[in-house]
């Protein structure tokens, strides 16, 4: 039995494209809904699955549908191929009950993995590049040094708290934490005003 699965991430959208070309594919049952692919949470992709027997296959419109990542997708069909149940993506013209749609399955999901590490690789030298170049990534401080020695005098004074010099420098007081954790004299004074 054929059991297909349709998505689309937002409510705006139609699924009718999808629906169509999986009625046109012979699916029996079909699963629908509107969510993101990056949520973990899809019931009808649950309910197909588990509706989904041994010698069915769960047949999707494009791979994206069924999982947003690589990793996510091949534990999928991993887990399908387990119970004995095939996937076919019709778009990519796909089909895990073949040996040839088998080989093809895992050398796109071996080159989604080499463009992954590709892509990291390269962040990487680019991050060490600018930092040779003495470029740091990030947010900007939110104190510069010369705030940092003001705060410190500031806080030299019993009579003026945390609370106020996280004020007037207009900061949180855990963003003056951060730049002084040894604060007055080994320790921020926490005792509130009064």
């Amino acid at each position: 039995m054929f059991v297909g699965y349709a998505r689309v991430s937002t409510q705006d959208q139609s699924p009718q494209l999808q629906l169509d070309a999986l009625h046109a594919a012979g699916c029996e049952r079909i699963f629908s809904e509107h969510a993101s692919g990056a949520r973990a949470d899809r019931p009808e992709l649950k309910a197909a699955l588990d509706f989904a027997r041994n010698g069915d296959t769960v047949v999707v419109w494009k791979l994206d549908r069924l999982a947003r990542s690589t990793r996510q997708l091949i534990e999928t069909v991993d887990m399908l191929d387990g119970r004995g149940i095939g996937l076919r993506s019709l778009t990519e013209a796909i089909d895990t009950t073949t040996a040839g749609g088998k080989l093809i399955f895992h050398v796109f999901a071996a080159l989604g993995e080499f463009e992954r590490s590709l892509i990291i690789e390269r962040t990487r030298a680019g991050l060490d590049s600018a930092r040779k170049m003495g470029r740091v990534g990030g947010r900007p401080r939110s104190l510069s040094g010369q705030d940092v020695e003001v705060a410190r005098a500031m806080l030299a004074s019993p009579a003026i708290t945390v609370e106020e010099v996280a004020r007037r420098l207009n900061v949180s007081t855990a963003t003056l934490y951060r730049h002084l954790p040894g604060g007055r004299g080994g320790g921020l004074d926490l005792r509130p005003a009064g």
